[in-house]
């Protein structure tokens, strides 16, 4: 088997004294791997926080410090978005719910710091939809373009419309009007999210979710998608929102109790044990035993252990094994089973395959790809 080198995880799992490379070569390989896996400006955070950067050998300190500037100056991109976001819908009579990375920097939550964003995402009650759609057009934002198949797939199957550009600046807003796709064989009442939504104090008209709701959404987006690129990213996220708001007592229960409301105690099940397992997450063993009936079963949590342990690395080929594509892949399946029934699910996949296929440019090999 493959051996594997994985530098950024250790460093994630030391907070005061950050295991660091010895020669040129580590170094390099770090900086790879974070920078693969999203992490670089968080590894920057934590050796300023740790008084460590200074530390750093010369020729590495400057790709830290750019990476502080670049999750900086993303960030302000987020609240320049957000604002213009807002003015467009603020003639609704409807709470718009940011989401994920947007929701963590307009609420000043420790998840923020260090992350970078790829996208605006936002929750609307399913019936604002159109009004919403229209709204933003009206200020600079469009569909790209999608074939039927593609129309039917977001409109009709999942819990968004297709995403929408601002051609001037270059951004994307996905505009969601459920956490989970209205197909997928787990479902969420998207009125509970709505009816348990926090006011973003400087932003009249703009929410985001719950305390617990951020927590079980994030869990979502990482067990659920698919795709895990930038899983570790993800699972870093779940461990700074659960050691902020975890600093309560109290909420570790309220958290199992909102999971259990909501159908999603399985998928808390796994976010809890691999962000304790992986990044050391300070989990209350009540709140482990409370869930022990939402586990796979011994002989299937061994085998999810072993698939999330390889899918959950940094995405570089040097924290890869020989089993670590056939994990990914499996979970790429998995999500697209759990997302919709095999009547829907098997036209849609060849569907992707076949648009793939006669989308490749046929002179260098290269493969443009379809979004879903």
């Amino acid at each position: 088997m493959k051996k594997t080198i994985d530098f950024v995880t250790p460093c994630l799992l030391a907070r005061s004294e950050l295991p660091r490379p010895s020669t040129p070569f580590e170094w390099e390989l770090l900086l790879r791997q974070a920078r693969h896996a999203n992490l670089l400006g968080r590894l920057a955070l934590l050796l300023q926080a740790s008084g460590q950067l200074d530390e750093v050998p010369a020729q590495v300190r400057p790709h830290f410090q750019s990476a502080q500037t670049w999750s900086v100056a993303q960030m302000r991109a987020v609240r320049w978005e957000a604002r213009e976001i807002h003015k467009a819908l603020a003639c609704l009579l409807c709470p718009v719910v940011l989401l994920k990375g947007a929701a963590y920097v307009l609420a000043e939550l420790p998840a923020a710091q260090g992350r970078l964003f790829s996208d605006v995402d936002i929750l609307v009650p399913r019936g604002s939809i159109d009004s919403v759609e229209t709204l933003l057009k009206m200020a600079g934002w469009e569909n790209g373009e999608q074939d039927a198949h593609e129309q039917r797939y977001y409109r009709q199957w999942m819990h968004e419309i297709p995403p929408m550009f601002n051609s001037a600046r270059g951004t994307v807003i996905d505009v969601h009007h459920n956490i989970l796709p209205l197909t997928s064989r787990i479902k969420v009442d998207a009125e509970k999210l709505l009816a348990d939504i926090v006011p973003l104090d400087a932003w009249p008209g703009m929410f985001r979710l719950s305390n617990t709701d951020l927590v079980l959404h994030s869990a979502c987006h990482l067990f659920l998608d698919g795709e895990f690129d930038k899983g570790l990213r993800d699972l870093v996220d779940l461990d700074a929102l659960l050691r902020h708001f975890g600093r309560d007592p109290s909420y570790w229960a309220q958290l199992v109790a909102r999971a259990r409301i909501l159908g999603l105690a399985p998928i808390l099940f796994y976010a809890l044990r691999y962000t304790a397992r992986l990044l050391r997450t300070p989990v209350p063993a009540s709140c482990v035993i409370d869930l022990e009936d939402a586990s796979p079963g011994p002989v299937k949590l061994v085998l999810m252990d072993a698939i999330f342990g390889r899918a959950l690395r940094p995405d570089h080929p040097s924290c890869a094994d020989s089993w670590t594509g056939v994990a990914r892949g499996f979970l790429y399946l998995r999500a697209h089973w759990m997302r919709m029934p095999a009547h829907l699910l098997l036209p849609h996949l060849f569907n992707k395959a076949w648009r793939r296929f006669k989308d490749e440019p046929k002179t260098d090999g290269a493969q443009v790809h379809a979004p879903h």
